[in-house]
């Protein structure tokens, strides 16, 4: 089965994160596939290369780019969400005028447009919101 998923959660705030993990690590060993993982909302705080949690705490953030770069997961944080939360890549920090990026590589600023494509070529999309 190809599945979508859809993370609105933030990494700060929400379990939802992390729960989409473990439920992608599930779905990978049980033999389904993810099309795609898609972060919308405040769950695009998750594609950010410069948050550091502290050193007691999970680090979502390097468990969730091993995962997507192990498994040659598409993952994708929609541009206006990101952009709004001050999340950018190369390409918007230029166009925006702004000194820095801070998108992780593993990630890629796209638009609803991603989504909705995906939701045609998938047969479930799964949501975890905050």
């Amino acid at each position: 089965m190809k599945l979508v998923i859809l993370i609105t959660g933030s990494p700060y705030s929400s379990q939802a994160p992390y729960s989409a993990l473990q439920y992608c690590k599930a779905a990978i060993a049980a033999g389904h596939e993810i099309y795609r993982v898609f972060l919308y909302q405040d769950g695009i705080q998750l594609s950010n290369r410069l948050a550091t949690p502290p050193q007691d705490e999970i680090n979502i953030f390097n468990e969730w780019t091993d995962f997507i770069e192990a498994n040659s997961i598409d993952a994708v944080t929609c541009i206006a969400a990101a952009a709004r939360r001050g999340v950018i890549d190369q390409n918007e920090a230029e166009r925006h005028n702004k000194d820095s990026y801070n998108i992780h590589s593993a990630f890629e600023l796209s638009g609803l447009g991603q989504l909705v494509e995906a939701n045609i070529q998938a047969d479930r999309l799964i949501t975890f919101g905050a």
